[in-house]
């Protein structure tokens, strides 16, 4: 019984922490892309380290315009900055960004309108939850849960 509960409990922590990794490698883009959403009249700044040769490249957000990136602090990397219009709709548009002599990478970012009032306070921010979130948080209290009670009773056992 004992050996079945510390399985359960490993395969529960395996499956928190190997589930919310494989989702952020699938994301990963060459283009960057800062904060992910953004709200009308903010400034965005996008970086890219896609371009081989060349210390510039031309970007084109759809909701924002141009973008001139160049050469960054950080080395290999140029960065640019746009405005997103204050008549943005919310929703999510794509930044595309052209390197000579051929490169073109693709990236989304997401508009939204500012709260108004208070921000829900809670679980981090005003933003819901993944189902993906949920279920690991899930299993951390439950692996941490089981433990506890597997200590308490060999505690008690023991004395």
């Amino acid at each position: 019984m004992r050996t079945a509960r510390v399985l359960a409990v490993g395969a529960l922590t395996v499956v928190a922490f190997g589930l919310p990794g494989a989702a952020a490698v699938a994301d990963e883009s060459d283009v960057h892309v800062s904060p992910d959403v953004a709200y009308p009249g903010s400034t965005v700044t996008v970086s890219t380290s896609a371009c081989e040769s060349g210390g510039y490249a031309k970007g084109q957000a759809e909701a924002g315009g141009q973008i001139n990136l160049i050469e960054s602090d950080n080395e290999g990397e140029l960065a640019g900055e746009f405005t997103v219009p204050e008549d943005a709709e919310d929703g999510v548009y794509s930044i595309t960004v052209k390197c000579p002599p051929a490169t073109r990478v693709v990236t989304d970012f997401e508009v939204a309108r500012q709260p108004d009032g208070a921000v829900r306070g809670g679980f981090g921010g005003a933003g819901g939850m993944s189902g993906t979130e949920i279920a690991a948080g899930s299993a951390l209290i439950l692996g941490a849960a089981g433990g506890l009670v597997a200590r308490r009773r060999r505690a008690g056992a023991a004395g």
